[in-house]
């Protein structure tokens, strides 16, 4: 194996629990060289606040383990498009606490699903995230933390899934906010985007340059997908367990545009089998 595969940013989605600073004790444990986490209970709208002696070991254990690139993966509670203004209103302001949390333990990604429509119409959504996302401009003027919007899987009344909603959204906030794109692969091939070989491939990333652009894209999901092509169902799998296949994972950690982007895995909980795909996304990598 190369030194620049040993180098590349892979990890996964570790757990936080007992606090923030074991997901990237785990991280280390499975060869990870980042992590994905929740720096907060994703299941409760009101979050604990991060006490000065859980900073002091997050940043302790961030300096022994040498870990890079983390991101934060925002509530799926958070709907920054919803039209019922109480869910909105909660929305906002988890989001902003959020922030704040990953500006503390200095996260380089906030990633986050953009939003659901609900009984409304898309674009209404659309417009109703873009005008959350400025409300944050002067919070994230203070650190390095990005936002990273996710790619869905189109299912139920999620916006995001069509590249065209994710540029509309970058379009309207790149000037003001630190935006980008975190690609999920099993919501791109549940949205209807092909990556079941290394033409597919091509021709996906070719059609994302063109409607959002490449200079926006930050980091990927690795996932496989358990429903098919254009299913618009939201189901992962472990890597070659599924209808993608190996060659989407072999292409993206070679091909130059995109080898040395983070890569989280938030295929099913699992650590060994997590290392066990750390490793091969590796051994992937041509020398």
């Amino acid at each position: 194996m190369t030194t620049k595969a040993e180098n590349l940013l892979i990890g996964a989605h570790t757990s936080a629990a007992g606090g923030v600073q074991n997901a990237l004790y785990e991280g280390q444990e499975i060869g990870a060289t980042t992590i994905q986490l929740f720096t907060s209970n994703q299941r409760q709208w009101n979050a604990k606040p991060l006490m000065p002696e859980v900073i002091d070991a997050w940043y302790a254990a961030l300096k022994e383990t040498h870990l890079q690139k983390i991101m934060s993966h925002a509530s799926y509670m958070i709907n920054l498009g919803a039209p019922d203004p109480e869910n909105l209103r909660k929305s906002r302001e988890a989001f902003g606490l959020e922030i704040e949390r990953c500006l503390k333990l200095s996260i380089s990604f906030l990633n986050f699903h953009p939003g659901a429509a609900i009984d409304r119409d898309p674009q209404e959504c659309l417009d109703r995230i873009v005008e959350s996302l400025l409300t944050y401009e002067p919070l994230l003027q203070e650190g390095d933390t990005r936002l990273l919007l996710e790619n869905t899987a189109g299912q139920g009344s999620a916006v995001g899934w069509r590249f065209e909603e994710l540029a509309y959204i970058i379009d309207k906030v790149e000037n003001r906010l630190p935006i980008g794109v975190c690609l999920d692969t099993c919501h791109l091939f549940a949205a209807g985007y092909d990556l079941s070989s290394t033409l597919a491939c091509e021709e996906t990333f070719k059609k994302f340059d063109q409607l959002v652009g490449f200079k926006h894209l930050y980091a990927f999901h690795l996932n496989d997908s358990l429903k098919g092509l254009g299913s618009r169902v939201d189901r992962h799998q472990y890597l070659g367990k599924g209808l993608i296949g190996m060659d989407c994972f072999k292409f993206l950690m070679n091909h130059p545009q995109t080898q040395a982007m983070p890569k989280y895995l938030e295929t099913p909980k699992d650590p060994l089998i997590w290392k066990v795909e750390i490793q091969m996304l590796r051994d992937f990598v041509k020398s």
